[in-house]
């Protein structure tokens, strides 16, 4: 079995977890909405994740909307003492699968108190307030109020971490005003590098850093050069995005979902790959920028 431990461990709010988690957004049905396509694999991957070592999942009752958590609460319920659930805030599911902004304060409690019935819990370890922003992109733009509400609810008891997705320097500066910041889920991979800055930042307040579409989404990675990187060493292109991924700093922590046990065990497989200074340097140019 695959040591997942081999690349460290990391602070999230804490605790300090494995930096290879699991992101279970993909057991939802096609477009992250319903249900999913194969129940009892959807099931059986939560569980292996678990047998493997992974104590940190990253949910949120908008996968679904509802799904993923309670596949979550079934497989898994009750939960390892040191498994660390994340959920993330900030918006609604249509009737037609469309996402809409949910950052009223009314909303949000609401939305924290749906994730902790459908999880079973008294109390989330860490909630993210995710903007909309632009499609997958932060946009400026004050979040206070928002994150002030958040804060409310985390001197009630109800959310013990706060961390942000989606969001700029500027808006986590403003929220560290507010309330401790635990960690910052953007968009970031191999070929999408626009957070370099940020991520050194971030590792400098030693403050975790969780790339959301770390294989590229619903559009992934696709590179000659990847391709041909990963024959030389014998592994996959995703393995090698990931292990690069895990490589670029010690603050990132992964969360590469899947609904198959197979690319599970691919996935966290990348965490015993080793890249050699060469092939890191060939990996960085494939960004266009050297780390």
């Amino acid at each position: 079995m695959t040591d997942i431990a081999k690349v460290g461990r990391f602070q999230l709010g804490d605790r300090m977890v494995k930096r290879m988690g699991y992101g279970a957004m993909q057991l939802a049905g096609p477009g992250v909405f319903g249900p999913p396509r194969d129940r009892e694999e959807a099931l059986a991957v939560l569980r292996e994740a678990i047998a493997s070592g992974v104590d940190h999942i990253d949910t949120s009752d908008y996968y679904g909307p509802y799904v993923t958590n309670a596949l979550i609460r079934e497989a898994l319920f009750p939960y390892p003492e040191d498994l660390v659930i994340v959920t993330k805030l900030g918006a609604a599911r249509g009737p037609d699968a469309s996402w809409k902004p949910a950052i009223e304060p009314e909303a949000l409690e609401a939305g924290l108190r749906d994730n902790l019935d459908h999880l079973g819990l008294a109390a989330m370890e860490v909630a993210n307030l995710r903007l909309i922003g632009s499609v997958h992109g932060p946009a400026e733009g004050s979040l206070a109020r928002p994150f002030e509400a958040l804060a409310g609810l985390r001197e009630q008891g109800l959310v013990r971490h706060l961390g942000l997705s989606n969001v700029t320097r500027a808006q986590i500066e403003e929220a560290q005003r507010i309330a401790p910041v635990a960690c910052v889920q953007n968009h970031y991979n191999l070929v999408h590098r626009g957070d370099d800055a940020l991520i050194d930042w971030l590792a400098s307040q030693q403050i975790a850093y969780v790339p959301f579409f770390p294989l590229g989404g619903f559009s992934p990675i696709q590179s000659d050069e990847l391709s041909a990187i990963a024959t030389n060493i014998g592994a996959t292109p995703m393995q090698v995005a990931l292990a690069w991924l895990l490589q670029r700093s010690p603050n990132i922590l992964l969360i590469p979902g899947t609904s198959a046990t197979a690319h599970l065990r691919e996935n966290l497989a990348a965490a015993e790959l080793d890249l050699r200074p060469d092939a890191l340097a060939q990996l960085d140019a494939i960004g266009g920028t050297k780390i």
